[in-house]
Formats: structure tokens, C-alpha cells, sequence
């Protein structure tokens, strides 16, 4: 028993010695190819097996002939296994700089091509990890493209939509200064309302920049749907009546929501507002709400004929206003991205879809905390 434990520590001594002095190798070498590594560790393997065993072979004092056997098969060992991981380093490597060419690819701004050549488990997670990646910023690319062009788009309607009023409030103070108003309370009421416009158009931007930066402040509070849809179409009915048509809130259910009032409010005057603008007249703006199994579902169905299928993707950005908006009552496109912003700030979702007759907007909230 005391022999073998003489043999098991010389044994580790030699194989240690020779772990640490690779050690210190790799770390010195730490900077440089996956071949070079793979090369020490193999040889490190090699000559601790070499050393461990000649330090036994001069404990028990081997004969010369039994060392040089034990060396001899020692050195062939460590000759055959550097020449593997020379060769295991080199393909390695080889896969490696394939991964780098294909992630280089969608880095400047392409898509990620994964190697065809069978790699080792950890380049193909490594891989797929690089192709989950590519996926993702080519869904953020086609996002911001989408976004800078809503931005071109808004900052065009903008600019379209100060310039006549602009232009109007300069001709009208013009006529009243050079006394060539035939009727100035006219003019008078006229400036007024042109100016109420501009101080919407710009309650809307700056409500929308809040909603951007992430800095829309909500004061929730327990408030019963019944009430809200109440308000908001007693709010709509002047302009209802002067277009001609008919608000209706008969199936709305008395449900509490957890919302901010003043917000939602908001929300559900835009959809009215908008609704009732492309309505014709003599048509019908209905308004519903009712649970479902996901919350509480509010729709609001106009008989504007129904929006083409490849704009309804587009409803919700900022500024949208259709292919036939072109005239400044409009608006500047910003009341449907208000209220997407609005809802999706009260963890909830603004959906649209045509319906015969026209297109139905749902507002989707999470339920009242009971």
C-alpha cells in the first residue's frame, strides 16, 4: 500500500509540474490562434502523462532498457496527438472564419448567411444565435424605415396644413388693418377658429412627442365604462349633427376599467372624431363596449366604406390620413397614433378592420384589478 501511494504522488508531481509550465504557456499565448492552444493543451496532456511516468520509472528505478520502451511509446503518443490537434486546430479555425465572414455580412447591413460546412456544437449555436440576431435587426431596420418615412410624411402634412391657415390668418389681419373688411365680426369669428385649429395641431404634436419619449404621465383610477363612453359622445354630438349623422350607444355594457379619465377620453373623442369625418352623411357612428375573455373590448363602427387592405397596416402611424385625405379638416394625421400610444400606455391595443359598410377600431384594455 505504501509503495502505490509513493507511486500515485510521484506520479502527480511529474503531472503537475508539467500542467503548471503549460499553463503558463497558454496564458502567454492567450492572444493568439485557437490552433496554437489546441496544440500546447495537447502537448501539456503529453508531457504530464511523460513526465509522471519517468518520475515513477526513476522511483522504482527501472532498468534502461524498460525506460527507453516507456519513453519511446511516450514520444510516439505526444507526436500523434500534436499532429491531431494540429489539424483539429485548423479546421476549427477554418469554421470559425467562415462565422466571422457570414456575421460580417449583415453587420453592414445585409442579411446573415449561416456556413454550409459542418461546425462544432458550439459554432452552431453560436450560429443560430447570429442568425436570431440578423432576424431581429432586420425587423428593427424595416421599423425605423417605417418610421422615418411616417416622419417625412407627417412633417409634409404639417408643413401643408400651417401654411393655409397661416396664410388665411395673414390675409383676414391684413383686411382688418386696411379697414377693407365688409364685415369684420366675420373675419373676427374666422380668426378665432382658425387659431383654435393651430392650438389643437399643436396639443396634438406635443401630446404625441410625450408619448415618443416615454414620458406620458397616467393617473389611473376606477371609472365606470358606461360613464366614459357617455362623455365622450355627448363631446361628439355638435359635430355629429353638423355632418348629418347619427351617434349610437345603446350596447354599452357598465363595466369598471383601471385607466387615466382624461386620457381615454381622448382616445375615444379621436375614434369619434374621425369616424364621424369620413362617415357620410345621414350614416351611423355606433359605439360599443363589452368584457371579453381578454379585458374589456370598446369598438367604435363608422360607414366610411372601408379602408384598402394595404392601409390598414398603416392606420395607426403617425401621420396617416388615407389616400383621399387632402384637405386641411382632416387633421395632420396624428389622432390615430395618439390613441395607439394612449392604449398601448394603459398595457393595452388598438386594432382596425373593415367590416361590410365600412371599418370597426377596437380598443382592447385589461381588466379592473377586483
Amino acid at each position: 500500500m505504501r509503495d502505490t501511494l509513493l507511486i500515485a504522488l510521484y506520479a502527480f508531481a511529474g503531472a503537475a509540474a508539467a500542467g503548471l509550465a503549460g499553463a503558463g504557456v497558454l496564458r502567454l499565448i492567450r492572444r493568439r490562434s485557437l490552433t496554437a492552444s489546441l496544440a500546447v493543451v495537447a502537448a501539456v496532456a503529453v508531457l504530464a502523462m511523460l513526465a509522471g511516468t519517468l518520475a515513477v520509472a526513476w522511483a522504482m528505478f527501472l532498468s534502461p532498457h524498460d525506460l527507453t520502451v516507456v519513453t519511446t511509446v511516450v514520444a510516439m503518443a505526444a507526436v500523434v496527438s500534436l499532429a491531431t490537434a494540429l489539424l483539429l486546430g485548423r479546421w476549427v479555425v477554418a469554421r470559425s472564419r467562415e462565422l466571422a465572414e457570414a456575421a460580417r455580412s449583415f453587420g453592414d447591413g445585409g442579411d446573415y448567411a449561416a456556413p454550409t460546412t459542418p461546425a462544432t456544437a458550439e459554432l452552431d449555436v453560436l450560429s443560430r444565435e447570429l442568425a436570431a440576431t440578423s432576424a431581429r435587426l432586420a425587423e428593427s431596420r424595416a421599423r425605423e424605415r417605417a418610421l422615418e418615412s411616417s416622419r417625412r410624411e407627417l412633417v409634409a402634412w404639417i408643413s401643408h396644413d400651417l401654411r393655409t391657415p397661416l396664410a388665411g390668418l395673414r390675409a383676414m389681419s391684413e383686411a382688418l388693418e386696411d379697414g377693407v373688411a365688409a364685415d369684420p365680426d366675420r373675419y373676427l369669428r374666422q380668426i378665432r377658429t382658425e387659431v383654435e385649429r393651430l392650438n389643437d395641431m399643436v396639443g396634438d404634436l406635443f401630446e404625441l412627442s410625450r408619448i415618443h419619449a416615454g414620458t406620458l404621465s397616467l393617473a389611473p383610477a376606477r371609472i365606470s365604462l358606461y360613464d366614459l363612453v357617455g362623455d365622450a359622445l355627448a363631446g361628439a354630438d355638435p359635430l355629429a349633427r353638423e355632418h348629418g349623422v347619427r351617434l349610437v350607444g345603446e350596447a354599452v355594457a357598465a363595466v369598471p376599467v383601471e385607466v387615466d379619465g382624461k386620457e381615454m377620453s381622448r382616445v375615444l373623442g379621436n375614434l369619434l372624431v374621425n369616424a364621424i369625418r369620413r362617415t357620410p352623411a345621414d350614416g351611423t357612428v355606433a359605439v360599443a363596449a363589452e368584457r371579453s375573455r381578454e379585458g374589456v373590448v370598446v369598438s367604435v363602427t363608422d360607414g366610411c366604406g372601408g379602408i384598402p387592405e394595404e392601409d390598414l397596416p398603416r392606420v395607426f402611424d403617425t401621420g396617416w390620413r388615407g389616400s383621399h385625405a387632402r384637405t386641411p379638416p382632416d387633421g395632420a394625421g396624428l389622432g390615430l397614433a395618439i390613441v395607439r400610444g394612449i392604449v398601448e400606455a394603459h398595457r393595452g391595443r388598438a386594432t382596425v378592420r373593415n367590416i361590410p359598410g365600412g371599418c370597426r377600431f377596437e380598443v382592447l384594455l385589461p381588466p379592473a384589478e377586483t
